[in-house]
């Protein structure tokens, strides 16, 4: 399966659209704690290991996930394995053990809306970034990528949005990071 994932600025005027115009799911709060692997370098191979911390309605899910390098030029379409885990301070020390690093957290707040056939929409307030929207789906083959890929745009699009961003909100974070460190 692949993840295909488009994300895009918003302002509060989209979000409003997407609030009038699809079916809520659920409110979330996501905690994602990211991890550099000890031999090779993730911001090099366009990989990602992260523990997600999901909080909804009283109840919390957490998930081990792999995000491979992205496989599409205009979106954020990658190979993505994720398992559930119950004990994050047991999974924590396991990756540390094995010479993984933490190196940042990221938080957001995020509404999460059913568009159609699989496909959901997401508005992220991000500690630190502001305010974007996503739109995903899954495929099974990679041929199915392209089309995937212009169907979710063009959604997109009708909503107003008119900057892509295909960086990771790790990436965002790291970059204002070192902006802000050298003034």
């Amino acid at each position: 399966m692949y993840e295909v994932e488009l994300k895009g600025y918003a302002t509060d005027e989209i979000f409003e659209r997407v609030r009038e115009k699809f079916e809520f799911m659920r409110k979330e709060i996501h905690e994602d704690i990211y991890y550099q692997h000890p031999c090779r370098d993730f911001s090099k191979t366009d990989e990602a290991l992260r523990i997600r911390i999901k909080r909804f309605n009283g109840h919390f899910e957490a998930f081990l996930t792999y995000k491979g390098p992205k496989i599409d030029p205009r979106s954020k379409t990658r190979l993505e394995i994720e398992v559930e885990i119950e004990d994050v301070d047991k999974y924590s020390q396991l990756l540390e053990a094995l010479g993984f690093k933490e190196i940042l957290t990221v938080v957001k707040t995020r509404e999460k809306y059913y568009v159609d056939k699989g496909v959901t929409i997401t508005l992220d307030e991000v500690e630190g970034l502001g305010k974007f929207i996503e739109i995903e789906t899954l495929v099974k083959e990679k041929d199915e990528i392209p089309g995937a890929v212009e169907r979710l745009e063009n959604i997109l699009k009708e909503l107003g949005v008119e900057r892509f961003e295909r960086r990771s909100y790790l990436e965002l974070l790291l970059e204002a990071s070192q902006i802000s460190q050298r003034t």
